[in-house]
């Protein structure tokens, strides 16, 4: 069983930076794909970013792509998320995820960590 739980959130103004972090417990996650995800009020949660095992790979979602880096360090059972030029359209509760398998026709992730809260203001 992994555990993870993401910290850096906070309140930034708009055009500033953040640092996420998602740590993992329990096990390794030097396999795992991992992804973040965020949720806003009102809406539903929407893909972000993944990064592969390895961590030669990743892929960004469309509002972010150019704003978003992510990276990870598995020594440290650590991956992490880097948004620059952020816009009040971020706000959102950001979730760590990891492990994705297909099933059922879709890729579900089988580890969710509890979210924090990132708070953009204009």
């Amino acid at each position: 069983q992994v555990q993870l739980v993401e910290s850096g959130g906070g309140l930034v103004q708009a055009g500033g930076s953040l640092g996420l972090s998602c740590t993992a417990s329990g096990h390794t996650i030097s396999t795992y794909t991992m992804a973040w995800f965020r949720q806003a009020p009102g809406k539903e949660r929407e893909f972000v970013g993944r990064i592969s095992g390895s961590g030669n790979s990743m892929v960004y979602a469309d509002p972010v792509q150019g704003r978003c880096h992510m990276s990870r360090d598995n020594a440290k059972n650590t991956v992490y998320l880097q948004m620059n030029s952020l816009k009040p359209e971020d706000t959102a509760v950001y979730y760590c995820a990891a492990d994705p398998r297909w099933r059922d026709g879709t890729y579900e992730y089988n580890y969710w960590g509890q979210g924090t809260q990132v708070t953009v203001s204009s």
